[in-house]
């Protein structure tokens, strides 16, 4: 941790000229610094702010350091407490240790060792932090993969992301549904100064309206029916890191410009909570909507749209680059896999208008039908064997169907060779499995044939 970064400290001392003192002291040394004179004034602004390190007096009138120790505790207020005692109270402080307190000095102290203690305590309470982050992180953690694509418009693209990434800025993505954008994102976050910070992910549209706010900015206790405990919201979670907006264009109207004021000053508030916290947040947002459009028809707030357009990346949709799709079929493939030249025809010419998550489904599929590694025509979905089939651009337009064509070809096949199977498989370039799946689908059984020879 940097010596350089300020502390938020709440100082919390009865006596006001050793405290004035205390808050010169830090403060000269570039620390944030709030005072209360008691307990209950140091709960107030616990429920205003959030504090790094609370320096606390552990004999004070009404509520005494350890009573206010237990209650910061009870309402989860994420501060790392330092206890200040005289010689004749160090058990009191023990017991504060053992409630939670980061630390304790005793009375009197060079003003130096209350600075040297802050900051250790400062430091245990950001790797704390950490450590939740990381849980978060790999729950919703999702397989890292590679960028795949030689076209023109794929170089243009990261070419982008290598000139925005270390800049920090924020980004929006756009492109349809399918096209990777949550895979740049993180291509962005790879090559900037957050990569060893959290890459945390929300899509604006898989949530319920109602849920969206409570999940980006957290709630209290009790703000709504359901909320039995406090939650820190995925802003907390994201903090020194990289927040993506999936479906921003989803976002409720009216919280916009709550997120429009994370993005300004990087402040927020939990639901049902009046105290302000603040985060260190890259924003990157995506959409497969026209935002612009959106804006001029009210459902998207306009200085948002600014706020988050400061670098726009347009991903290509996959029928705009058909050599990159031989790349991503045989990436998704591997070595082990072989796809006859039917198959892989109907994959390069079909249109994809789910683009490369339908793709990648497509591969999943017929790797789970195909035989022996070997992935055939009858392995694809329908769909795209009708889009664009080798059968569809090679022979003239007719009035008949796709299959009564291919069903047409088989038997005349069947016929010529006697309707050796084997013989005729091969002539069809297929493998012989996939020829008897196809006489089963066209009810050819009855075809005439000899023997089933080499």
């Amino acid at each position: 941790m940097s010596e350089a970064q300020p502390i938020e400290i709440l100082l919390v001392e009865d006596e006001a000229d050793f405290r004035d003192t205390c808050a010169r002291w830090m403060t000269r040394k570039g620390h944030y610094v709030e005072q209360a004179a008691n307990g209950q004034e140091a709960l107030a602004l616990c429920e205003r702010r959030h504090f790094d390190v609370a320096v606390i007096d552990i004999n004070m009138p009404g509520i005494s350091g350890v009573e206010l120790l237990e209650r910061m505790k009870s309402a989860n207020i994420e501060t790392e407490v330092i206890i200040l005692t005289g010689q004749g109270t160090i058990e009191s402080a023990v017991q504060a240790m053992k409630l939670g307190a980061s630390d304790y000095l005793t009375k009197p102290f060079p003003l130096s060792d209350l600075e040297q203690r802050c900051r250790l305590a400062f430091e245990r309470g950001e790797l704390a932090k950490e450590n939740r982050q990381l849980r978060e992180i790999i729950k919703r953690a999702t397989p890292n993969s590679k960028m795949i694509g030689q076209s023109t418009q794929m170089q243009e693209v990261r070419r982008l992301i290598d000139r925005v990434a270390p800049t920090d800025k924020t980004v929006l993505i756009q492109g349809e549904s399918g096209t990777g954008k949550e895979l740049v994102a993180r291509a962005i976050q790879q090559r900037s100064r957050r990569v060893d910070k959290p890459f945390v992910t929300v899509n604006c549209a898989a949530l319920p309206e109602n849920l969206v706010e409570s999940e980006l900015f957290g709630h209290q206790k009790g703000a709504f029916t359901g909320a039995s405990s406090d939650k820190p919201g995925l802003f907390e979670f994201a903090d020194k890191g990289t927040l993506f907006i999936d479906e921003i264009g989803e976002l409720p109207l009216q919280l916009q410009p709550k997120l429009l004021r994370v993005l300004e000053d990087g402040s927020l508030r939990r639901v049902g909570s009046h105290k302000e916290r603040h985060v260190d947040v890259r924003i990157i947002a995506a959409t497969n909507r026209d935002l612009s459009e959106a804006v001029s028809e009210g459902k998207f707030r306009d200085d948002l749209y600014y706020r988050i357009n400061v670098m726009s990346l347009q991903l290509p949709a996959l029928r705009h680059r058909p050599d990159d799709i031989v790349l991503l079929i045989d990436h998704y493939t591997g070595d082990q896999w072989d796809i006859e030249p039917e198959a892989r025809a109907a994959l390069v010419n079909y249109d994809w208008p789910g683009n490369i998550r339908q793709l990648v489904n497509a591969i999943d599929r017929a790797m789970i039908l195909a035989d022996d590694f070997v992935i055939t025509a009858d392995d694809l979905p329908q769909e795209i064997i009708d889009g664009e089939s080798p059968l569809q651009q090679t022979m003239p337009r007719t009035s008949q169907s796709l299959d009564e064509i291919e069903k047409a070809h088989i038997v005349e096949v069947l016929q010529r060779e006697n309707g050796n199977k084997a013989r005729a498989a091969r002539a069809l370039g297929i493998h012989r499995r996939k020829l008897y799946r196809l006489l089963e689908r066209f009810d050819l059984h009855h075809v005439e044939h000899q023997s089933e020879g080499p």
